[in-house]
This record gives C-alpha cells, structure tokens and sequence, in this order.
C-alpha cells in the first residue's frame, strides 16, 4: 500500500475527551475514526487489525470444531421475552412497520438457541458448536475507554450444545485451552490469566480471561504460583487460588478479553429445546458460552504494547509488517524505493511504503513510530550509496544496514 494513497491520515493531536492511550492513538495513527461515543468507523489500518485478530480466533474456534455462520444484528422482542430478559437496562429497542418490536441484540442466545433447535432431534446430533464474529449492541450508560468499552463493538461468541453435563464439561475445558492458544498468538499469552468469576444463576463459577494491566478495570486477585485470577466481585467467598488453595494472593489490575461460562439449561428449557435419547425419552440440552471481543482485544493490544512515540503492534496482527519510508529530495531515491516496494510485495510481504514527496525525514519517522509496524525500512540516498536499506524493529533502539539483495 502506497502511504500517499491511503485513506485515512496521521494527526499530532486529539480530542481532550479521549482520555485512554488506545483511543489517543489509534485515532492519531488513522486506524479509526470517532462516530460518536461507544461508535467508531474503522479505517483501512484498524481493519486490517481487526480482521487479523478475527481470524486467529476464527482458526482457533474452527479447530476446536466450531462451526461458522452469522445471525442478524436486529431480533423481534418476543424472544427477550420468552427467556425473561426484555426488561435488560442496556437493550436498545427499536419499532418497526404495525408496531412491530425488535432488539438489537447484546449477545446471541435469544437468536442461536431456537435457530439450532430447527436442526436438532435426537442424541446423535449433538454435541454440536457453532460461532460468529458480529457487531454487538448495547446501551452503555458510559461509553468509555475507546474501544475496550462501546455501545457497538466487535464479538465473537460461539455457543455449544450438549446431551449431557459431562459432555459440557469436557467441550469447556476443550474451549479454555483454545482460548489460551488466541491470546499466545495475539502476543499477548504472558500477560492474559484464567480468573473465576460470578456464574450467576447458570453454575457457580463463570470464567473471565484477564490480561493484565495497569489501567484494566478490574480488580483481581492473581495466585503467582498456578496464574489464576480470582475476580473481586467473588473474593469474599473465594479467598484462596481455587487450584491450589494459596491464600497468598497479589491485587493486579486486568482489561477482561474473553469470558466462557455454562449456561446450562437455562436458554434452552425456555424455549422448550429438548432431544431424544437412545431410549426415545425427552432430555433437556445443556448450553454453554465462549466470548472473545476482537475490538476490545485491538484496544488492549495499544495499552499493552506502546511507548511515547505510538503503538508497537505485535507482527501477528499489524497491520503491515514493513513501513518502508524513502527519504530525501532526489528522484533515485524513490525509484530505488519503489523496486523494493515491488520486490517485497512480489513476494506475498505486506508492506506500506511512505512514497510521499516534500515530508521531512522526521515527519515521516514520527509517523512511523506513531503507526507501530514491526519493522522500519529506510531508503536514502546514503543508504543506496552502499547498496542497502536501513533496518530497525519498533521494539528496539537500534537501526542496521542490511543489503538490499539480502534482504529481498
């Protein structure tokens, strides 16, 4: 991508009102671009962001056996009201034409657990999981934080399904083992612990995965000798690691990525989704839950990885992995840039190269370390003079010359 053609531009300032780093740069590095509060637009970088997170999940959910569709953002009313939670504070309702009532849906169980009802009779076709990556809605009465906290988010939520308990059980510990392999992959595996958490009226524990942070706005109390969290709300009860009964616990704060807990049959009995079994009896499906937020992800990946200068996107899920910038004022320079550009591209590098002409060096390194990829390129006329490029990872102070045969 030739930075001249991108849509989408840098800028040295923002809005007071954006207090978090996430929100702070990412609007500055022209990844995305502020709708109204809780809304944004994704621009060509923040997509391409998104889309890479999306799809390390996607892979890691399909692995697991997970099935993919995608259910619509807009639900009648009636099924908030058959299980009881039309009354929620944060539903956006909406009216159609005759007076017709709809939801736009905060999570999908309403939706998935008659959709997979209509394809279910009998044992043998359970377990069963299916997932979406979808825009999620809800009326948060403080949109806050940038993108770790809006009113329209990114979510993949995959739901399974299950003859029996036991079968829930196994598919769970399947789902959080999954889950570990995401946040390894996103760069973020060392810092993202297991916390137990309120269940609710489903089970007693739910289970959050917390990446540590100092500006996370949970509270949790974290085991150092097995790495489980235990969430605030729950510690009166629970005032030991629940793995290994260390009371010595150390208070850190998490930004919540990911949430898996079991619904039992709490969506399925309200909809009267039963199945038969070996002996033609009716017996009630057993339900779980699976959330990650790819946006919310997006944003705790610049409050995890940045400095002064901007963002430091892990290769995983940058953008581009090159920023190849041309310096100077001479028209070799940019030819010479323009063949390397053409060379890396070739060969299925994704690279976005600075061609802008009449930028100063230094305009364009402050952009370059505002935008984070992991690895700077410079061409120059003094760096041609010996055949190379210059080479510097964001993540480190050092620059070097590399030749550029070697590094095509």
């Amino acid at each position: 991508m030739h930075y001249s053609q991108l849509f989408g531009k840098t800028s040295k300032t923002v809005s007071a009102d954006e207090e978090s780093v996430n929100a702070q740069y990412l609007i500055r590095g022209g990844f995305v671009n502020k709708q109204m509060a809780g809304v944004y637009n994704y621009l060509p970088l923040g997509l391409r962001t998104l889309k890479k997170i999306q799809n390390i999940i996607r892979e890691e959910m399909t692995a697991i056996g997970g099935n993919e569709i995608l259910m619509p953002t807009l639900t009648q009313e009636e099924s908030y009201k058959t299980t009881g939670r039309d009354t929620m504070d944060v539903l956006f309702h909406t009216e159609g034409p005759g007076g017709a009532k709809y939801v736009l849906n905060p999570t999908h169980e309403e939706v998935v657990t008659p959709l997979v009802q209509k394809y279910t009779f009998s044992y043998n076709d359970l377990p069963l999981a299916v997932f979406q990556i979808q825009n999620k809605y809800r009326n948060e009465p403080r949109a806050k934080s940038g993108i770790l906290r809006g009113r329209e988010f990114n979510m993949k939520d995959l739901y399974s399904f299950h003859a029996s308990e036991e079968s829930l059980n196994e598919f769970y510990e399947i789902a959080k083992k999954a889950y570990h392999k995401v946040y390894a992959r996103l760069g973020l595996g060392d810092i993202t612990v297991l916390t137990y958490a309120s269940g609710g009226a489903f089970s007693r524990y739910s289970h959050e995965f917390q990446t540590l942070c100092e500006v996370g706005e949970d509270t949790i109390y974290f085991c150092e000798k097995c790495r489980i969290g235990i969430n605030k709300e729950i510690i009166a009860d629970q005032t030991s690691c629940p793995e290994c009964g260390n009371a010595d616990l150390v208070e850190k704060n998490g930004i919540e990525v990911g949430n898996i807990f079991k619904l039992m049959a709490r969506f399925s009995s309200a909809f009267g989704f039963k199945y038969l079994d070996a002996e033609g009896k009716e017996q009630p499906v057993e339900m779980g839950c699976y959330g990650i937020g790819p946006s919310r992800i997006m944003g705790t990946l610049v409050e995890v990885f940045h400095d002064n200068k901007g963002m430091k996107w892990p290769e995983s899920v940058a953008p581009f992995k090159y920023h190849l910038l041309a310096l100077g004022k001479e028209d070799e320079t940019f030819v010479e840039a323009e063949k390397i550009y053409k060379n890396l591209i070739s060969k299925g590098v994704e690279v976005l190269y600075d061609d802008r002409r009449g930028v100063t060096a230094g305009e364009k390194f402050a952009d370059a370390d505002l935008i984070g990829l992991p690895i700077r390129l410079v061409v120059s006329k003094k760096t041609l003079a010996e055949d190379s490029v210059e080479l510097k990872r964001r993540d480190k102070a050092d620059a070097s010359l590399v030749k550029i045969s070697d590094l095509l």
